[in-house]
């Protein structure tokens, strides 16, 4: 699947949902750096069973090497990605940016 959202973002083949552009711009994210951070990014949590298509959750750097989790999805039809959300991880809530803290 991250093939596919690389190729589309590469190809400009992108839509940003509204709360994608609202916590990109509340934690001051630009859209060349959460491409950065997919395109060197991996998949740490894939959601098959999202509608109307599987999501997942991509884990990469920016160009000053701080973190940024991206939620994309990927339509088949279209060859478009979605960006569904995107923040900068919290490290309470995060092992290594990659693995969620058990919580009590």
């Amino acid at each position: 699947m991250i093939n596919n959202i690389i190729l589309a973002i590469k190809a400009n083949q992108v839509i940003i949902s509204r709360h994608a552009k609202e916590e990109a711009e509340a934690d001051s994210l630009k859209l060349d750096e959460i491409f950065i951070s997919v395109i060197d990014g991996d998949i740490i949590e894939f959601y098959e069973d999202d509608k109307p298509y599987p999501s997942c959750l991509i884990y990469g750097n920016n160009q000053h090497q701080e973190p940024i989790h991206s939620v994309w999805a990927y339509n088949k039809d279209t060859g478009y990605a979605v960006l569904i959300t995107v923040y900068r991880p919290n490290p309470n809530k995060w092992i290594n940016w990659r693995t969620r803290r058990q919580t009590n």
